[in-house]
């Protein structure tokens, strides 16, 4: 299958319609955006992605809207991902629906989106008063104070280096385990070229990654094009080949637009996600 992104729903201008349409939704091959950020091959990651929608409502059987936050969470070796725009006007057709229950609505997003993606999502409508959905901050070392000159703004690899090849202390027989993250990582739409913001966290063991040169390296992203999921996945194959941790997990908590976002994460273990809010999102 050949997915031609301009005729899709994020190239084109949109009118808002009222009524429930799975129609709506814009599946593309996983396969397909890999490939087109230099990702070849049989992939060995665990992963998943998760999707916040902050604005999803729907009528009760009176009539009466109801709210709640919504949670998608994919796994990254489901078959496709989801057009987010496509998805924001798939979900808005809730607004003016009218279900029986909560339980209903969660079960028919999870059919819809789970045939979607060619996978199972697990769906969760969390109350607005749900503790879960307070903010927190980013645990491990923030990599944003470093005093360090960039001239990189197209993705650079080159630019990951290991701390015994810059003078310093660790070397390869001593390994580390760390947690490094930046709230300044930017990238682009690859149909629209509007900006993707997001925090990164970068959790890895093995031999010291020289901070200066990670820091450099994402933010060498500023100008690259790709969508959220294959960004993640692309930072992820370049620190594991040119780096060689033992272990390795990055997260793209990226911010949300039109109400929804969306944060994958891919790692070297099979490990649960933690899913508590960042203040930009």
């Amino acid at each position: 299958m050949s997915t031609d992104l301009k005729t899709g729903p994020l190239g084109e201008s949109s009118q808002y319609a009222e009524g429930y349409s799975p129609s709506r939704l814009f599946p593309m091959p996983r396969a397909e955006g890999r490939s087109a950020v230099g990702l070849l091959g049989a992939l060995d990651w665990y992963g998943q992605d998760v999707w916040t929608g902050y604005e999803f409502s729907w009528l009760n059987e009176r009539g009466k809207p109801e709210v709640a936050v919504m949670r998608l969470t994919v796994a990254a070796a489901s078959s496709y991902i989801v057009e987010s725009k496509s998805m924001k006007l798939y979900l808005n057709g809730y607004a003016q629906t009218r279900f029986d229950s909560t339980s209903k609505v969660r079960d028919r997003l999870a059919e819809d989106l789970s045939h979607a993606f060619g996978g199972a999502v697990v769906v969760e409508l969390v109350a607005l008063a749900e503790p879960s959905l307070g903010v927190s901050e980013l645990a491990g070392y923030c990599l944003d104070e470093l005093d360090v000159e960039i001239t990189d703004y197209q993705r650079n690899p080159d630019l990951l280096v290991l701390a015994a090849t810059q003078g310093a202390k660790e070397t390869k027989e001593t390994p580390v385990t760390q947690v490094l993250t930046t709230h300044l990582f930017r990238s682009l739409c690859p149909v629209t070229a509007q900006p993707d913001w997001a925090s990164v966290i970068v959790s890895y063991s093995g031999a010291a990654i020289d901070q200066a040169g990670l820091l450099k390296y994402l933010v060498s992203y500023r100008q690259h094009q790709a969508f959220h999921e294959t960004t993640v996945e692309r930072i992820y194959s370049d620190i594991w080949e040119r780096c060689q941790p033992e272990k390795l997990s990055v997260s793209g908590r990226f911010l949300r637009r039109g109400g929804l976002d969306i944060s994958p994460t891919r790692s070297s273990e099979s490990q649960p996600m933690d899913m508590s809010r960042l203040s930009r999102q």
